[in-house]
């Protein structure tokens, strides 16, 4: 049958394990293999680099290079016209200047991730929202860097009150909009967003929307084990 894989008479263990397994819940577990040595030749202001050695299953040694990082949060904002509000900002590793949803790290061990997330929507685009809850969480690059995102849906917006917040750097040529969810996502599916947070939350919305329903999401507080934080 066109597009559909044939592994012949006999299938591979992998594909064999899994039947075996029956109806298995595909779920990623926490796993951590022996390191022999580590050292960090470089350390950054807020990231560095860390080098361990690892034992492979053989028993073998590899090192491993990785970004340490401490965490980000990012917000898919909705208002009440089915808009998603975007920020538009230069980033110089990789030359463009990308469409993104409003994030932020995570500056203080243990911080509450919601908490860091309304604080990246007020000083990113002076808003405020009064319905959150958790769209999706992921690691970035989980072979190059040990980054945790969470994703935050927020919707019932409205303007912040006080001052704007003083931005800088990039930050201080960044462009603001809203922008519908249509549009942005066959922007995502043309290949003209690049945005890892932008991509993920455009397409988690609308996998949330035709599915189950955006109530339906995980609480704003719900347990992150990726990023341990106190309620």
């Amino acid at each position: 049958m066109p597009g559909c894989v044939s592994f012949g008479t006999r299938a591979p263990a992998f594909v064999r394990a899994w039947e075996e397994q029956g109806d298995m819940t595909i779920k990623d577990t926490p796993e951590e293999w022996e390191v022999r040595a580590t050292e960090t030749p470089f350390k950054g202001n807020k990231t560095s680099v860390r080098t361990d050695d690892v034992v492979m299953p053989d028993g073998s040694v590899a090192r491993r290079d990785y970004q340490v990082h401490p965490g980000s949060v990012a917000v898919v904002a909705v208002d009440d016209e089915g808009r998603v509000l975007v920020i538009r900002q230069y980033r110089h590793p990789v030359r463009h200047k990308l469409w993104e949803i409003p994030a932020g790290l995570l500056d203080i061990p243990g911080e509450n991730p919601l908490h860091a997330a309304q604080r990246e929507l007020y000083e990113e685009a002076h808003v405020k929202a009064e319905d959150w809850r958790v769209l999706v969480d992921l690691y970035t690059t989980p072979g190059g860097c040990d980054e945790a995102v969470r994703i935050f849906l927020a919707r019932d917006l409205s303007e912040a009150e006080g001052r704007r917040f003083e931005v800088e750097d990039e930050e201080a040529d960044m462009e603001l909009s809203r922008v519908p969810v249509d549009e942005l996502l066959r922007g995502v599916l043309a290949g003209d967003l690049h945005n890892n947070c932008l991509v993920t939350g455009v397409l988690s919305l609308i996998a949330a929307q035709n599915g189950e329903g955006l109530d339906a999401l995980r609480p704003a507080d719900a347990p992150w084990p990726a990023r341990p934080f106190e309620a």
